[in-house]
């Protein structure tokens, strides 16, 4: 009876938690402890496999060195990308943590105890350490097949991590060719404002003495404040657009003001364009591989649930340590070992596990419909990319036709002008059409660019 109750007051003793409370003194009192960062920093990573995900040597095609210090910039320190690389270290640790389901199962506690029975004045003392062992028997891979699941998760959240990393590349090379665009077409926006203010000025004098009417004074003043309206809106696009690279690269936004970029006249835009992209580099896109991925996770989730009207073989240990002194606490005299198993089906679950099967074939089709869309989402953006591309460059090809155009006119005229045949007035005016043709030019020599960084993205960066 003695070694009966001192056993349950050991029992009632492990089944408690005891928790201790230090006070320790924060000494970083001016950083709230919700705002470090839990991770171990401590532990070096290669960047390596960063910079293969973004093909660092097709940026270099543009040969700005300045293009390529921002994208390993954005590479490095994108708050977007971080936390793209911290969610593949979550699904890591998930597929730790449903194998752990395949291993068995150890947990141990120990206590001790005093008791004093009625009608006795001694007390004894007691000392005790069970050990529990318990494993569920995986003859049928159930957990296996759960575990290779989640590693789907896991090799999809690589998947995700390297669309991206291609992504927000792709992001810094467009915003930084529509800034040096912005740069090239405000410097020509400012001429065009000075030779409208030129022409208001001839037309204003020029209606002092009679020679113009007030209307058409009226109107020079009306393309002068038009112009200067576009030049105001023209920079605001680029000073947001500097915010944003700031943003990209990781920068505060206050720095954008001394951001570098190279001019629109240096870049190299005619990048070759191929006629056609092969089906290999198609099927290596990462969100193609990804629904390839969830297709094959699919399958398995229908295989679990088919697996879940099969019975589990549950297999349990125990070995109970008690004795009055701990020195003899682990003699085979105070020991108890016990060993069992058995068979665990349902009976009757109200139809749940019928209509989890059925919700997990559901779910297959779905996602399989899903691979289907991806690969024809793929080649239609591939093939967009390319026709775009393409006829852009012929644009181009057209529009430097009509500049070379332009600018001969404009050195007729000058002769022209020289010669006193027409007008400071008309002379100006061709000026400013050809100022309004370079303009164009600018903005489809960027189009070309993006044009190029459309297929990389497309192509998963395998261009």
């Amino acid at each position: 009876m003695k070694k009966i109750i001192t056993t349950a007051l050991l029992a009632s003793i492990l089944g408690m938690n005891f928790i201790p409370v230090l006070a320790v003194e924060n000494k970083t009192t001016n950083t709230p402890k919700q705002f470090k960062s839990m991770v171990n920093k401590n532990k070096k990573v290669s960047n390596d496999y960063k910079f293969a995900y973004i093909n660092m040597d097709w940026w270099k095609n543009f040969d700005d060195d300045i293009l390529t210090e921002y994208i390993e910039k954005a590479v490095l320190n994108n708050y977007d990308l971080k936390m793209a690389t911290l969610s593949v270290q979550e699904y890591y640790q998930n597929v730790k943590m449903q194998f752990s389901q395949e291993l068995p199962q150890v947990g141990a506690a120990g206590g001790a105890g005093l008791t004093k029975m009625p009608g006795y004045t001694n007390t004894g003392g007691n000392f005790g350490l069970p050990i529990l062992v318990s494993y569920e028997a995986d003859i049928f891979l159930k957990n296996h097949d759960k575990t290779k699941s989640i590693k789907k998760l896991y090799e999809g959240s690589k998947l995700d991590e390297r669309a991206a990393y291609i992504s927000i590349a792709s992001a810094v090379g467009t915003v930084y060719f529509n800034i040096i665009n912005l740069d090239k077409i405000i410097a020509l926006q400012e001429e065009i404002v000075n030779i409208r203010q030129e022409i208001y000025d001839l037309f204003l004098a020029r209606n002092k003495e009679g020679l113009t009417s007030t209307a058409d004074t009226v109107k020079a003043n009306k393309s002068l404040i038009a112009g200067q309206t576009t030049l105001i809106e023209l920079k605001k696009q680029r000073k947001q657009l500097l915010y944003q690279l700031c943003v990209l690269i990781g920068e505060s936004p206050e720095n954008a003001d001394s951001l570098k970029r190279a001019s629109i006249d240096d870049l190299k835009w005619d990048l070759n364009i191929p006629e056609y992209v092969p089906s290999e580099i198609i099927v290596q896109r990462p969100d193609y591989m990804k629904a390839e991925l969830m297709v094959e996770k699919a399958g398995i989730d229908v295989r679990v649930a088919k697996k879940e009207f099969l019975p589990s073989l549950n297999l349990g240990g125990l070995a109970l340590f008690n004795a009055t002194n701990l020195g003899s606490l682990f003699t085979t005299r105070n020991m108890l070992l016990g060993l069992g198993g058995g068979l665990v089906g349902s009976l009757f679950t109200g139809g749940r596990k019928i209509a989890n099967l059925r919700l997990k074939k559901a779910a297959y089709e779905r996602i399989l419909q899903n691979y289907y869309k991806t690969n024809l989402t793929a080649i239609q953006e591939i093939n967009d990319s390319l026709v775009v591309a393409r006829l852009d460059r012929e644009k181009m090809a057209q529009t430097e036709k009509q500049l070379n155009l332009e600018k001969s006119d404009y050195g007729y005229n000058e002769k022209k002008y020289e010669q006193g045949i027409i007008s400071r007035l008309d002379l100006i005016q061709y000026q400013e059409n050809l100022l309004s043709i370079e303009k164009l030019v600018a903005q489809q020599k960027v189009e070309c660019m993006t044009d190029s960084i459309s297929l990389y993205k497309a192509t998963g960066s395998k261009i």
